[in-house]
């Protein structure tokens, strides 16, 4: 199984009828791509890729390698295949500034960074969704972007939170072609990197 020859953009929407963090992926004509389940109460985020909201196939997982910690990694692998793609690591502690991870491939090798593109757009976030009210209309005005870039600073793939209440959706677009074995790794570790970036605002 692989995330790959997929039509961009990629729409990322949340579901906001659930207590769990659960988001569908479709393409471009609105075609399913997978749905995102991330398991609750659990100390060690645990996501499972489904094939649609019917959760009939399971086709990906992905798992923090340590207990809840500031550099935690998650594992990227395939349930069908029984592989591993590699990880994405958050790099150096939270912090309300901009936000970067590392995507390593199966052998652990630096492959891609993503980076957030303009760090005061976080701090913004985070000082004005603490104010009553107003607060909640951050998701319209302030909206992080992302860009996926590799080892040699080459651009492919940018992710956009997008307009929306409560922060419900995201976009991911590519720029240019990838390998497939990569678009799979970028891909899923986006889809982590996601719910990471989401429930920290």
């Amino acid at each position: 199984m692989a995330l790959n020859n997929l039509n961009y953009p990629l729409d990322f929407k949340f579901k906001i009828t659930t207590l769990a963090s659960d988001f569908n992926i479709t393409d471009k004509n609105g075609n399913y791509v997978a749905y995102v389940r991330q398991k609750m109460f659990k100390l060690k985020e645990d996501v499972l890729v489904f094939n649609d909201e019917s959760k009939s196939k399971e086709l990906f997982r992905i798992q923090a390698n340590k207990w809840i910690d500031f550099n935690s990694s998650y594992s990227l692998n395939d349930l069908i295949d029984k592989k591993n793609y590699g990880r994405l690591a958050r790099k150096g502690m939270r912090s309300i500034w901009k936000s970067t991870y590392n995507i390593l491939d199966a052998n652990d090798q630096p492959k891609f960074t993503v980076t957030e593109d303009n760090a005061w757009t976080k701090f913004f976030d985070g000082m004005v969704s603490e104010i009553p009210i107003i607060g909640m209309f951050t998701g319209y005005f302030l909206n992080p972007a992302y860009t996926v870039k590799d080892v040699d600073g080459k651009e492919y793939f940018k992710l956009k939170k997008m307009p929306s209440f409560f922060g419900r959706r995201f976009q991911l677009d590519r720029m240019i072609d990838i390998d497939d074995e990569d678009e799979s790794l970028v891909v899923l570790s986006l889809l982590m990197m996601v719910l990471l970036e989401r429930a920290r605002g």
